[in-house]
């Protein structure tokens, strides 16, 4: 399923009330914007305040029928926490618009660039995750994602010891960067 359709898929669970598609909106948002608020003046609570109203937002947004999506879901809600953000900053006295400017608070072009490169990164590192095939995908993910110690991974592969499977990742490692930048070259 690519990217938008899924995005569609996602909202339209939200708009039902789909734990499903609630969870994953959390899920691939949450830390994103908990980074942003607790580098800009904020605690991890208020990154759960904020991000409940965003879901709020959202979720009224999703339910209408005149909304349209017209960029990621991550950047609708990253905006949308960002404004929310800055706004409970003035609130709280901790941001005073007269004496910086905006952009010197919250780099928004930047960010967002920066966002939007990152997704790209993470869309060609998935790609190349695909290629890299098996054994190789599942160490990494079992490593990485799934946070197994080499033990562990060592049993789930069949590799006499920790000391094989850690080599064994080390080569898939450097197949899936080889893969990456040749295809992040192109």
């Amino acid at each position: 399923m690519n990217t938008p359709e899924k995005e569609q898929n996602l909202l339209r669970g939200l708009a039902s009330n789909d734990k499903s598609a609630i969870e994953a909106i959390y899920r691939d948002n949450y830390g994103t914007i908990q980074s942003f608020i607790v580098k800009n003046n904020g605690y991890p609570e208020d990154a759960r305040d904020i991000f409940q109203e965003a879901m709020i937002v959202l979720y009224n947004k999703a339910r209408s029928e005149s909304f349209h999506l017209s960029c990621q879901l991550k950047t609708y809600l990253y905006s949308v926490c960002r404004r929310l953000w800055l706004k409970k900053l003035v609130q709280l006295q901790r941001y005073n618009p007269a004496n910086e400017s905006l952009e010197e608070i919250v780099a928004v072009e930047e960010d967002l660039e920066e966002h939007q490169k990152k997704d790209a990164d993470l869309s060609m590192m998935e790609d190349a995750l695909k290629k890299i095939g098996e054994p190789c995908k599942g160490i990494l993910e079992a490593y990485y994602l799934q946070k197994k110690t080499m033990p562990e991974i060592a049993d789930l592969f069949g590799y006499t010891n920790a000391d094989n499977a850690k080599t064994q990742k080390y080569k898939c490692l450097m197949r899936l960067k080889k893969l990456f930048f040749a295809h992040y070259k192109t």
